[in-house]
């Protein structure tokens, strides 16, 4: 069933599916120091829990512009080792999608087309499944 468990949430408008085996927690993310030289999808660093997060905004890991007031909404991953909060518009819902993933079939934008993984049917709405390594590698991976 653990396999059949997502965390839907929103980024840049477009509503998304993400495997809840791929998240740690959902939290609101405080203050977030920014760290020079970073990649721009690079939101900064934050704490949370005694650990160090690093934070990416979602938006500009697509390759979009930065929303015009940073969210506090944050899906935190463990990707080979490392924690980071990816800022996500909105949380909407965890649940069960009995519904097979599908491939993706239609053409999507530069960056959604790098990240999603496939697309799964929930209720009336068809939600891309996102994978957030590839969010977390940035548009400039994605562009690669």
């Amino acid at each position: 069933m653990m396999d059949r468990l997502y965390l839907i949430a929103t980024i840049a408008g477009q509503p998304v599916a993400i495997r809840a085996s791929a998240i740690d927690s959902v939290v609101d993310i405080g203050e977030v120091t920014p760290v020079p030289r970073a990649p721009a999808h690079v939101a900064g660093l934050a704490a949370l829990r005694s650990r160090v997060l690093t934070i990416i905004c979602c938006d500009r890991a697509l390759g979009l512009p930065a929303p015009a007031r940073r969210s506090t909404r944050g899906v935190v991953v463990a990707i080979d080792g490392h924690h980071y909060g990816l800022l996500v518009s909105a949380i909407d819902d965890a649940c069960v999608i009995e519904d097979d993933v599908r491939p993706v079939r239609t053409r999507l934008d530069a960056g959604w087309d790098k990240v999603a993984v496939g697309m799964i049917d929930f209720g009336e709405e068809t939600l891309l499944l996102i994978d957030p390594s590839r969010l977390i590698a940035g548009p400039d991976a994605l562009a690669a």
